[in-house]
């Protein structure tokens, strides 16, 4: 079977017509994504959207309707344009709120190609907090300037939200959307992805200094511009996403290269 055509194992979900070698790596990458998210535990049911441009076109890839985090595969991604018409697949749905925020977001920044959004416990417990992402580790640092927060104003299926989320997000890669979860964007899914690990790594490590109860030293600001500073030195010429994605497509063959499917 021609691999640009197979069929979904779970749900008969079926690519419905051929595909550009391009469109089939992305494919991949992105059911690579879903699959090693849900094995770190950031998502555990149907819920939640990656979403990733097709370039040089008007259409995008997002996970359908009743589809849990493991059981995508390549195949299985619709291809959707900004009007809501799914150009890929016959029978199948997309979500409302993931759509409206995702497509808002792709559509109005032609420099972001990937968004990612999670209901991740403890970004999910840290977005509660009147204070917001504290940065505790050498890690953390990273995320400076980089995270802003959007208030919860319900379900985010009203297009006249997206305006609000644009902004709030602005020119930084990661959002902590009080009360309700968290969100990336990036190039690739690759970057999309490196800030939503970053971002959660940095919420667990909160939630677990504040549950000891012991006083807590944070890192000072300039330090941790100073740190972030040396980590993009680090990375020389190198391309945006983070250098660990590699070992995570690597991981998620090992796991179960149904994925590629």
């Amino acid at each position: 079977m021609n691999p640009r055509m197979a069929i979904s194992a779970i749900g008969g979900v079926q690519l419905d017509r051929s595909i550009s070698d391009l469109e089939h790596k992305l494919r991949v990458e992105m059911a690579a994504a879903f699959r090693i998210a849900h094995h770190l535990g950031w998502n555990v049911d149907t819920l939640n959207h990656i979403t990733l441009r097709i370039p040089g076109t008007e259409t995008f890839l997002m996970n359908p309707l009743g589809l849990g985090w493991d059981e995508i595969t390549a195949s299985a991604l619709l291809t959707v344009d900004f009007d809501r018409n799914i150009l890929s697949h016959s029978g199948v749905r997309v979500a409302p709120a993931g759509f409206n925020f995702h497509s808002g977001i792709l559509k109005e920044r032609p420099d972001l190609n990937s968004v990612m959004h999670v209901h991740e416990d403890a970004g999910t417990v840290i977005s509660a907090t009147t204070d917001g992402l504290k940065v505790f580790d050498q890690g953390g640092c990273r995320l400076h300037d980089e995270v802003g927060y959007h208030d919860f104003e319900g379900l985010a299926n009203q297009e006249d939200e997206v305006p609000r989320i644009l902004q709030d997000l602005g020119h930084r890669h990661t959002l902590l959307m009080r009360n309700h979860g968290l969100l990336s964007v990036g190039a690739s899914v690759g970057e999309s992805f490196g800030w939503m690990r970053t971002l959660i790594d940095a919420c667990t490590i909160q939630e677990r200094v504040l549950a000891t109860g012991a006083a807590f030293r944070t890192i000072p600001e300039e330090t941790q511009i100073r740190t972030k500073a040396q980590m993009g030195g680090n990375r020389g010429n190198g391309p945006r996403e983070d250098h660990s994605w590699q070992y995570w497509l690597r991981l998620a063959e090992r796991l179960d290269p149904s994925f590629a499917t």
